[in-house]
């Protein structure tokens, strides 16, 4: 059984046949486990050279709220030749990788009728339970996700459903979101008129024959944004996945664009690393922040910042949530933080943006597609068939789960054990052919689902 061992430092190494640790040499109990060249957790016993580290001899580290303090290390990304995509261009300026016509309703009660205007015309429509009966924050963060969706250029035209009684009502929501394409978003309330599905229908069909007339331009990669996430950690994940994903990402920033790391809890443990690296301390002072308000989301709720990872998670190697972020922080390669945002804002700063956000996966994939993202690199190790509004490339941190389920997978990236910048070159190219057109197998399958994060007073 091969093993290896991914910095010099760590006292375990990884089996590459289950992606479990096992101990380099003896460790004491209450002595640092090491992998990553950095903490995952407290021995709770001893550990004999060569045995299983897991569960049951590894315990967490991570406590509350900290202070933390800014020790900026260098990491300014060498140049590298410019590339171009076709891409449809906004009359905002924005570009879409796609140009499709999207149904968004402002309020659970009317996804049927969004379904049935969908599957009569051949749009894309995105069921969610909410704009009902919400208040203050709560009300608020459904508004930004859904005017998120409603700006995004990837659309080609979008109609907003209402019902009319609704607290998140199209008069409201119009507010949330200012200034508008009014040629490229319509508006239904279905109280207001006879047959809501006869007008909805025909204000697709015009959204439709307005965006035929749209046509691809070659266009700079540097006006490319895209969503890191990761879904079904494994113990592979630190070593193929994320790292490659972690490639890309230098490479698209090197050129001018944009990447945007969510999942705040999967950050903690790993968050000095990232507040090292960024831009400024105005920056860095944003990034501790964002660490602070989630770690008191979780102690708000009696639940301890550790509580993580998932039952998928350790039974594929991974223990704490230490060891978890840090395989995870990855997929953010060695690019500078040039922004932080809140959850609902749009990435506007080129370089890597820190996106307020919980882990979960559909909340996580929506969140980056109100953020603005164009196509999103979700990298799995258990595999999932989950795909966002927006084109979803699903990354195998294993060559086995790549074959047992070709028709979720996009691309193998186990590889990176011997190849890491051919593999990284081949994401890439993959990354140009999405932005291309070329559809992932979440769009072939017709997945395309949201989840908006709720923390608030329901009527």
């Amino acid at each position: 059984m091969g093993f290896v061992v991914i910095h010099p430092a760590d006292n375990v190494q990884v089996s590459l046949k289950n992606g479990h640790k096992y101990a380099r040499r003896a460790i004491a109990a209450g002595e640092e486990v090491i992998k990553y060249g950095f903490p995952i957790g407290i021995a709770t016993q001893d550990i004999a050279a060569g045995e299983h580290v897991h569960s049951h001899n590894l315990q967490t580290a991570l406590g509350g709220m900290r202070a933390y303090t800014y020790m900026p290390k260098p990491c300014t990304l060498a140049p590298i030749p410019p590339a171009e995509i076709s891409a449809y261009e906004r009359p905002n300026g924005e570009i879409g990788i796609r140009n499709d016509v999207w149904v968004v309703n402002t309020v659970g009660c009317v996804n049927k009728i969004a379904q049935v205007i969908a599957e009569k015309t051949g749009a894309f429509h995105f069921p969610h339970p909410y704009g009902c009966s919400q208040l203050g924050g709560d009300l608020l963060r459904t508004q930004q996700t859904l005017c998120g969706l409603i700006r995004h250029p990837n659309a080609g035209g979008v109609l907003v459903l209402g019902l009319g009684c609704e607290n998140n009502n199209i008069e409201a929501l119009k507010q949330r979101l200012g200034d508008f394409d009014r040629a490229r978003i319509r508006f239904l309330n279905v109280q207001d008129c006879g047959d809501e599905v006869r007008e909805g229908v025909r204000l697709v069909c015009d959204l439709q024959k307005r965006a035929a007339k749209d046509r691809r331009v070659r266009v700079p990669v540097s006006r490319l944004r895209i969503g890191l996430k990761c879904g079904g950690s494994d113990g592979l994940s630190g070593l193929t996945a994320n790292p490659t994903v972690g490639r890309v990402c230098d490479r698209l920033c090197a050129m001018g664009g944009t990447a945007v790391l969510t999942e705040v809890p999967e950050m903690f443990g790993a968050e000095q690393i990232l507040m090292n690296r960024c831009q400024n301390a105005g920056v860095f002072e944003q990034t501790a922040a964002l660490i602070n308000r989630f770690k008191a989301y979780f102690l708000s709720h009696g639940e301890k910042v550790s509580e993580n990872p998932s039952p998928g998670n350790k039974a594929g190697g991974i223990t704490t949530l230490e060891e978890k972020s840090l395989g995870c922080v990855q997929k953010g390669g060695t690019s500078p933080v040039t922004a932080v945002l809140g959850y609902g804002e749009t990435a506007h700063k080129p370089g890597l943006n820190l996106l307020d956000g919980p882990g979960n996966d559909m909340v996580a994939v929506t969140n980056l597609t109100a953020a603005g993202c164009h196509m999103i690199l979700f990298t799995t190790g258990r595999g999932t068939p989950l795909g966002a509004p927006v084109p979803t490339i699903k990354i195998a941190t294993n060559t086995a789960l790549a074959q047992q389920k070709p028709h979720w997978v996009d691309f193998d990236a186990q590889s990176a054990l011997t190849d890491a910048v051919s593999t990284a070159d081949a994401l890439f190219s993959l990354v140009l052919e999405t932005a291309n057109g070329a559809k992932t197998k979440s769009e072939q399958n017709g997945f395309r689902e949201i989840a908006i994060m709720k923390d608030g007073v329901t009527l």
